[in-house]
This record gives C-alpha cells, sequence and structure tokens, in this order.
C-alpha cells in the first residue's frame, strides 16, 4: 500500500507518494490503467517527476509509472552509487508491491538506460518492450572517442562548487522547462531541485559509470522485444564550452552508431534520430517524439501481451 506520509526531515512530494521497500520509501506516482505497463527510469540528477508530463500523456493509453530510485528525489536516502543489481531489484520489488502487472516497457533515459538493462537481464520475462532515451549503453567506450569515455565522463561532471556558481542559472533552466506543469508540481520541483541534496544525489550517481558497464557486461545482452531508441545529436552549448568541436563530432557519431547497433542486435528495433533538442531536454521539447515511441513499442508488444484485466 502507498503511505502518502512524510517524516518533517524528508520533502513532502506534491503528488504520488511512497512504497516501503526493505524498510526504506521509495516514492512513486502511477497513472491510467490497462497493459503493457510503461515505467520511466530517470537519468542522473533527474527525479521521476521530471518525466511528469510524457507520463500524462501515455497515461491516456495505458499505466504509465515514474519512481524515484532508492538515494534519489523524494525516496529515502541510501548511500550512492548503488550496483545496477540493487537498483533492478528495488524497482521489481516496487512493482510488484504496487500490484503492476509484469512484463513492463522500459522508459529509460541517460543513466536509466544501465539499470534499464541490468533489469532485463536479471528478468527478462518481465519486460515487453523498452524505449531508449538517449540513453547509456554498457558499450558506450567502444563507440565514443576517449575524451568521452565513462572513466572521462565522471571526471568532468560538474563539482558542488561548480554547481553552487551555476545554482541562479539552474534555476531558471528549470522554470523554463517546467512552465507547462501544474503550479503545484512545478514550484516544488523547482526547489527541490537546486537544493543541494539531489544535487549530490546526482553528482554521487555519476561517480559509478564505469563500474555499472562492467557488472553489465558480465551478463546477457537484452532481449528480443520491441525496442525503439531516440538519438539526440542537438548541441548542449554548455557542453561546446567544455568540449572541442572535433569531439563532439564524434560522440555524435558514437551515439548514433551504437544505438544503430542497440536496435540491430533485436528483430523488432528502430532507430530514431532527433536533431532539434539536447539530451537534458528530450522530454520536454520533444514529449510528442517520446509519447510516440511509447505508443509504438506498446502497440508491437500487445499481441504477446496477456492484459490481467
Amino acid at each position: 500500500m502507498t503511505d502518502n506520509s512524510t517524516s518533517p526531515a524528508r520533502l513532502a512530494p506534491p503528488v504520488g507518494g511512497f512504497q516501503e521497500i526493505d524498510g526504506r520509501r521509495v516514492f512513486v506516482h502511477r497513472s491510467g490503467s490497462g497493459g503493457p505497463a510503461v515505467v520511466f527510469l530517470p537519468g542522473a540528477g533527474a527525479v521521476g517527476l521530471d518525466y511528469f508530463g510524457v507520463q500524462q500523456a501515455v497515461s491516456q493509453f495505458t499505466t504509465a509509472v515514474v519512481y524515484d530510485r532508492g538515494g534519489t528525489g523524494y525516496s529515502d536516502p541510501l548511500p550512492l552509487p548503488r550496483s545496477a543489481a540493487a537498483v533492478a531489484t528495488e524497482l521489481r520489488e516496487l512493482l510488484r508491491a504496487q500490484d503492476i502487472a509484469a512484463p513492463y516497457i522500459l522508459v529509460p533515459h541517460s543513466l536509466g538506460g544501465l539499470y534499464a538493462h541490468r533489469f532485463a537481464q536479471l528478468y527478462p520475462q518481465d519486460v515487453a518492450g523498452l524505449v531508449w532515451l538517449d540513453a547509456l549503453h554498457r558499450d558506450w567506450d567502444d563507440f565514443m572517442p576517449p575524451a568521452a569515455s565513462l572513466a572521462a565522463v565522471e571526471r568532468m561532471a560538474p563539482g558542488r562548487e561548480q554547481l553552487e556558481k551555476l545554482r541562479p542559472a539552474l534555476r531558471e533552466m528549470y522554470v523554463e522547462l517546467l512552465a507547462d506543469y501544474p503550479e503545484h508540481i512545478r514550484q516544488a520541483l523547482i526547489d527541490a531541485k537546486v537544493g543541494g541534496e539531489w544535487t549530490d544525489a546526482g553528482m554521487a550517481e555519476r561517480t559509478g559509470l564505469a563500474e555499472l558497464a562492467t557488472e553489465l557486461q558480465a551478463g546477457p545482452d537484452l532481449p528480443d522485444v520491441p525496442l525503439i531508441a531516440l538519438t539526440v545529436v542537438g548541441t548542449d552549448p554548455a557542453q561546446q564550452t567544455l568540449t572541442s568541436e572535433r569531439t563532439l563530432r564524434e560522440m555524435h557519431d558514437g551515439h548514433a552508431r551504437m544505438d544503430a547497433a542497440l536496435v540491430g542486435a533485436v528483430s523488432r528495433g528502430e532507430h530514431r534520430v532527433l536533431s532539434d533538442t539536447v539530451h537534458h531536454r528530450l522530454c520536454f521539447d520533444r514529449p510528442d517524439a517520446v509519447v510516440q515511441a511509447v505508443r509504438d513499442v506498446a502497440d508491437r508488444a500487445r499481441p504477446s501481451f496477456a492484459d490481467p484485466a
């Protein structure tokens, strides 16, 4: 059962509630009905409600779930980073505790891709389809220039002092990104996202990328389920100031080749390239592309999905 209470030390979510998992509270919000259920896996530094807009659109045709991994967002704190297996196990326990029937369509963004892959390795029977939102892949280093390896990405991540200086700019960015959200959700998210606790969690999760890739490489490939990968090739102005033009070009090319290989490894894979947004803005600038990809994967998965209802 979902518990909407909160301790004074923790932020109260503006929507959704908590599910107790292993004595900890995990934030979850579900909308819609029917199956297969769609589950969004946030990127590092993101939280479940960052995907609220696309969740609401997906909930018009099936069950849609957003949540915060333990140690992030509204969920209770945990030491970070965590293993992909720990995150995947937590997610499966959460979905079962919420009586959300498997199999699921997993929709990972950024870092969420590594966790989604581990979920699929451990519970392949619970995966009906995948929508890859410019997500990380275990073979990242095979496709990227050395300057953009996972270890290099960890080193390049901004530190606490840099983020402190960026705080006013981050607030402006969130005000703009969340402009269409209901006011009670929008303001609560903006205040929390510029606070130190969520920022620290995002930094901590980014410190274990190479280890996560190694963990995944020891396991099997993705199951042969419908998969659509959205690859973003727009250039983030912030990246341009930190990375050479040549490296950015090599990164875009490598990312496109990586996602093409990903969809080529399954029998019902499709690759869609978006040039009119950037990585962190994908679900805000192109919710139409995200929702269409989810709908298409759901349609392809349904013939083999027995809706328990």
